[in-house]
């Protein structure tokens, strides 16, 4: 199992998310996003895997965007391809952590353990 977790480094719930992990041995490669944010590739993954339990990826976008972000106000009245963009730009406004499992291909955003019981 492969594991990215992105997040930053004083964020409790991503600092949860990593002690979740390192409890049960499973390796995992933190991102911290005020260094490096996300590529293309990764946040379509995150975005595709998150998709099947939304309705759109409008929908998407909007779940996985922080609302107590400065930025979020501008955010949320752009379209698809623009609130794709602007995570691309702004890694900072995802809600955190965002935990990409790349050998199931699943993701989720915040501190969900129960999800991530299931992954093998």
């Amino acid at each position: 199992m492969a594991i990215q977790i992105f997040g930053t480094g004083k964020c409790f719930e991503t600092k949860k998310a990593q002690r979740f992990f390192k409890e049960r041995r499973v390796n995992f490669q933190f991102i911290d996003l005020k260094e490096k944010g996300f590529s293309k590739g990764e946040l379509e993954a995150v975005v595709n895997s998150l998709a099947k339990d939304f309705s759109g990826k409008e929908e998407v976008l909007d779940f996985i965007a922080d609302p107590k972000n400065k930025d979020f106000a501008s955010f949320k009245y752009l379209d698809d391809e623009d609130k794709f963009h602007k995570i691309l730009d702004n890694p900072l406004l995802v809600k955190t952590p965002v935990v990409r499992n790349t050998t199931e291909k699943k993701a989720s955003v915040g501190f969900c353990p129960e999800k991530w019981e299931n992954w093998s």
